[in-house]
């Protein structure tokens, strides 16, 4: 199922032939739902495994503890909810966690201003949005560059543009242009206006976030305590350490009904112990500390739990992605999420890859279907990551977003109706003959099998005639086309005045910063 808005065209004369290949022409700006998946989770643990964990995790948070530094109304929030407090460490009796977080829903709505693009997360769904927070970008002509404002609204264009992506994302690139302290401003109204997809807000502050919810409060026209329209991402500093600028911003959102993403930011072996049932929990422990503290701020706020995981190269000390230790943390962490009755967060288009070559493609590969397979409900990163996060990469975000459509299809399961099982196909064909012609290939060959809009197909001779590019040129060409194609979504002038003027305001109220 999918919606669309078509830009408009001139009326052409000349009977069926010319509209239709006026029809052919036109520019469709395409977007799928979200995934509703149709096959089982995979998964790595059996019940005593999880139980250990469970248990461990449990001792993590009574014996150890985990330190909100600089966060006096964060220490008295636990402290009344029955916490040990010494200093900025806290530690949580064992069961008291868990009792907290059951406020927290299963799964929740985020609106767009468009209410077709509305995502559901939790439960079945998967929601897939674009990379976030490299400072870098590369494309062919440029290549590797610090990322500006032009670089950033590009992106949001091509977001948008984007079948198989729902989410408009957060940081896309970070527009270093910008003064740091007011750099969010420009890049919230880029994802209100040049896009009708959901978006992210503003974690790098406390008063971002409430600038996040401000704007918010302008583009939908109303308040948004009852109604969440941003899913936000709030990193913990594993190992064990919720750091008060980041909880500053989760209270504000959660205060306002907003949606956060819980998440350890974990390289195995550097900020989590090197085995796979270390790390899941340490994982486990600090999610649930920092989904129990969301709901201190505001129990029934929506939140999601998350876990960035990365293996490590103890040669270098480099990050590695699409490893097999990273795929069996991403399934624990779902079945914990799970057995928490909480949406889980993972996964992505994760390499460490310095172009979008074939090293990129593999860790990609191995990443994104992880995330499929490991019952991943929101899937950030999930386009456009090259480099390890330092570089957003145009070429690969459209070779990204063009594989994604894989994921919408294996997610559909196996098609068992009476025209899926085609016994009038086998049986008209009989042994010996072939299914070109059956009445049931004509019916259904438009629509058996997907194709990419980037990867060549044609027999060597018809590639070489046409250039012998390779994909990343191909992606480039598809880059360009994108733009060139692009129609922004209509908005209320009012809305966008209104818009325009909380911003001007906003930035001559302080000087700007760069540090």
């Amino acid at each position: 199922m999918s919606s669309s808005a078509q830009a408009p065209r001139r009326r052409t004369r000349g009977g069926g032939g010319a509209a239709r290949r006026a029809e052919r022409t036109a520019v469709h700006i395409e977007a799928a739902k979200y995934i509703e998946r149709n096959i089982p989770n995979f998964e790595v643990l059996n019940e005593e495994a999880m139980q250990i964990i469970e248990t461990n995790a449990e001792t993590i948070l009574a014996e150890i503890g985990v330190n909100f530094p600089d966060n006096p109304a964060a220490l008295k929030r636990w402290a009344d909810a029955g916490a040990e407090i010494e200093s900025e460490r806290v530690r949580i009796p064992r069961g008291l966690a868990r009792a907290l977080i059951k406020t927290a829903p299963s799964e929740y709505v985020q609106h767009a201003r468009n209410p077709d693009r509305n995502v559901r997360v939790g439960g079945n769904s998967m929601v897939l949005a674009p990379v976030y927070g490299p400072p870098f970008v590369r494309d062919m002509e440029g290549g590797r560059r610090y990322a500006t404002m032009d670089d950033f609204d590009k992106m949001v264009k091509l977001i948008y543009m984007s079948k198989w992506i729902h989410h408009s994302g957060g940081t896309v690139c970070e527009p270093t242009d910008v003064a740091v302290n007011k750099r969010h401003l420009d890049m919230l109204y880029s994802h209100m206006t040049l896009s009708d997809k959901p978006y992210m807000g503003s974690v790098t502050a406390p008063e971002r976030a409430l600038d996040s919810v401000k704007m918010s409060e302008i583009l939908f026209g109303e308040s948004i305590a009852n109604k969440t329209v941003m899913t936000s991402l709030i990193n913990i500093n594993s190992p064990l350490t919720f750091d008060d600028i980041m909880m500053g911003a989760m209270e504000v959102y959660a205060q306002n009904n907003q949606a956060c993403i819980v998440s350890p930011f974990i390289v195995g072996g550097a900020m989590a112990p090197v085995s796979v049932a270390g790390t899941l929990t340490q994982v486990l422990a600090e999610a649930l500390a920092g989904v129990a503290y969301n709901q201190l701020c505001n129990p029934g706020a929506p939140v999601i739990m998350g876990a960035f995981v990365s293996s490590i190269d103890m040669n270098s000390g480099a990050p590695t992605f699409g490893t097999p230790e990273a795929s069996k943390i991403l399934f624990g962490a779902g079945q914990l999420a799970r057995r928490l009755k909480l949406p889980f967060r993972s996964g992505g288009s994760l390499c460490g890859s310095k172009l979008p070559d074939a090293q990129a493609a593999y860790e990609t590969a191995n990443t994104l279907n992880a995330a499929l397979l490991g019952g991943v409900n929101f899937c950030l990163h999930a386009a456009g990551w090259l480099e390890g996060g330092l570089v957003t990469s145009f070429e690969k975000f459209v070779m990204d977003a063009d594989q994604l459509g894989v994921l919408h299809s294996i997610a559909k399961g196996v098609d068992m109706s009476e025209n899926g099982q085609a016994m009038d196909a086998i049986r008209e064909v009989g042994p010996g003959g072939h299914f070109l012609g059956c009445d049931h290939t004509q019916r259904n060959f438009k629509d058996s099998f997907w194709k990419s809009g980037i990867l060549d197909y044609k027999p060597f001779e018809t590639w070489q005639d046409d250039g012998s590019r390779d994909t990343m040129t191909l992606a480039n060409e598809k880059v360009k086309r994108m733009l060139s194609e692009y129609t922004q979504p209509a908005i209320d002038p009012g809305i966008d005045e209104a818009l325009k003027a909380y911003i001007a305001d906003r930035k001559i109220s302080e000087p700007d910063a760069f540090g």
